[in-house]
């Protein structure tokens, strides 16, 4: 376990608390996941996967550092500064997306 582990339970920890906390406030059944350069949706996703979604992409691609660091660990470099960026990544973007959807 990586000190940088500690970055990404406190993020995955933010989304699931944004989960839970914006999912009876949000109406829509969909939910806006991207916007075009004048700010329109571009394309929306069900609630359930744009919540929930985000915290399962976030354990998968842990998992797949995690199992690429042990399998083939001469093709992995950074993995600290790697996990806290995607931590950080996607708690910031999980918490764009539902401030927008509000």
């Amino acid at each position: 376990m990586y000190p940088a582990d500690y970055v990404f339970g406190a993020a995955l920890a933010f989304v699931i608390g944004c989960n839970i906390y914006f999912s009876p406030r949000l109406t829509s059944d969909r939910i806006a996941m991207q916007w075009d350069v004048h700010g329109r949706p571009t394309w929306h996703a069900p609630k359930w996967a744009a919540l929930w979604g985000t915290a399962a992409l976030m354990i998968a691609i842990r998992f797949l550092i995690w199992a690429t660091s042990i399998y083939a660990p001469g093709s992995v470099h950074g993995v600290q500064i790697g996990i806290v960026l995607l931590s950080l990544t996607f708690a910031g973007a999980h918490l764009f997306t539902l401030l927008k959807a509000r």
